[in-house]
């Protein structure tokens, strides 16, 4: 049975991971042009490179449509519930390396902390009639920490787009997305809370729990994270 691997389809994600993979004798490559979006693996037998969007990856490692995958520990966390019921974590591989936090408006002054944040948000419905508003991609990690350090009164806003600038526009009064540098944040004019980081993210190996490894699909796994070091 072909083993099937999941890699996201473009960008420095794929790059990293296709650089990853053939540091340790696996080359991935596309058989086609960019925009073909089918891949072709040298140096590992009866291994099948399916190209997907990272958000797409955890979705179909729980489904069990591919053995194993490459996307970031938030997109695993955040699509998936109760996800280590669902993936494994097999080995985290040292780039795509990003936090998710919460951020509020410089001029928030005298907001540093999720516990000036709730007071902020109690103050901020009593005076607006709604609850105070954060843009996010997240919704599932974010609910779960502001409900884990007792943070209420606010809504959260689904944002797909550039959620630094939501609060800019008014669309939302504080944020909650991924910070690399910071530099985004700064050119918003927003700082993150002191205890506001939710999750450290980095690129992942996972595999799924579903039933699937049949036919020697397992042997075929073993036989790979031998050559990749990881055995």
């Amino acid at each position: 049975m072909t083993l099937k691997l999941g890699v996201p389809s473009k960008g420095r994600l794929m790059d990293d991971t296709f650089a990853w993979f053939g540091e340790r004798g696996v080359k991935l490559g596309l058989s086609g042009g960019a925009r073909e979006y089918a891949g072709r693996v040298e140096g590992a037998d009866r291994v099948e490179l399916v190209l997907l969007a990272a958000v797409e990856i955890p979705r179909e490692l729980a489904a069990g449509r591919i053995h194993v995958g490459v996307t970031g520990i938030d997109m695993a966390r955040e699509r998936l519930a109760r996800w280590d019921r669902q993936v494994a974590e097999v080995q985290r591989l040292g780039f795509g390396e990003a936090e998710l936090v919460i951020a509020v408006p410089d001029f928030w002054v005298d907001v540093t902390t999720l516990d000036d944040l709730d007071q902020v948000a109690t103050a901020f419905r009593a005076l607006h009639g709604h609850r105070l508003r954060i843009a996010t991609k997240y919704h599932r990690l974010v609910r779960g920490f502001l409900r884990d350090n007792e943070v209420s009164d606010y809504q959260l806003v689904d944002s797909q787009g550039a959620t630094e600038g939501t609060v800019k526009n008014r669309q939302a009064e504080a944020i909650a997305d991924i910070r690399t540098s910071g530099a985004t944040l700064r050119d918003n004019h927003l700082r993150v809370l002191e205890d506001g980081r939710i999750l450290s993210s980095e690129a992942t190996l996972f595999e799924t729990r579903a039933s699937v490894w049949d036919g020697g699909a397992r042997e075929t796994w073993g036989g790979l994270q031998s050559r990749l070091g990881l055995a």
